[in-house]
């Protein structure tokens, strides 16, 4: 493997993480949370510049169902990270306290809980347009058919838990403060966290596998 490409799956992944921290913040608190919003922001911008390709691609080629499909998800995820990191810094205490009281704290609250949310479904979503390329590689029908029947399986408790916290009226602007657990164990926060980015991850995958099947059929049409 290359070493730029090596470089790109550990920033991915560092990504993945911390998102997933930042969403458990019963088990971070306040500190913690903020300088881990500050390296989710410069791991964003690293990210960009790794993938500075993507962006000269944009007007280029045909626009099939699919690209069309990741292009929104791709600059919907942006957008959302970067409401999300700058109401965080007017927010904060810590790392940025320089920033604090530019807008009334009640607005910046409840857009910075809404985007946040956002921000977290649009990452399952961009996550899963990449499962493509990693079940691509796996030769076994076997091992495949396994790996679907263990995605269903959390994708139903990932969904469960999604509309059982709530979440959706977070996203809506129509919560104001975050309902969080403070006596559940910490690692059962990050994995229930995990369950709910996998469930939009291979909701991504089912739509593009969807797409694709559009594609082809429009091409088959075409082509009689």
């Amino acid at each position: 493997m290359k070493p730029n490409i090596i470089v790109k799956r550990v920033v991915d992944v560092a990504l993945t993480v911390v998102l997933l921290l930042l969403m458990a913040f019963q088990v971070t608190e306040q500190l913690a949370h903020e300088w881990l919003g500050i390296t989710m922001f410069v791991l964003t911008i690293v990210h960009q510049i790794l993938n500075r390709r993507f962006y000269a691609s944009i007007c280029k080629g045909r626009y099939s169902p699919l690209r069309v499909f990741q292009l929104t998800v791709n600059i919907l995820l942006l957008l959302s990270f970067l409401c999300t990191a700058l109401s965080g810094m007017m927010m904060s205490r810590y790392a940025t306290p320089f920033l604090n009281g530019i807008l009334p704290s009640s607005v910046i609250r409840q857009g910075h809980l809404a985007m946040s949310h956002w921000s977290f479904v649009l990452m399952g979503l961009h996550l899963g347009l990449h499962f493509g390329i990693m079940t691509a590689k796996m030769r076994s029908k076997a091992a495949r058919i396994v790996l679907g029947g263990v995605m269903t399986g959390v994708s139903v408790y990932g969904f469960y838990l999604f509309f059982r916290s709530d979440i959706l009226n977070y996203m809506l602007f129509k919560n104001p403060f975050a309902f969080l657990d403070y006596s559940k164990a910490w690692w059962r926060v990050l994995i229930e966290n995990l369950a709910m980015l996998l469930a939009w991850a291979f909701a991504a995958y089912l739509i593009s596998l969807c797409l694709k099947k559009l594609s082809h059929q429009k091409k088959g049409g075409l082509s009689k």
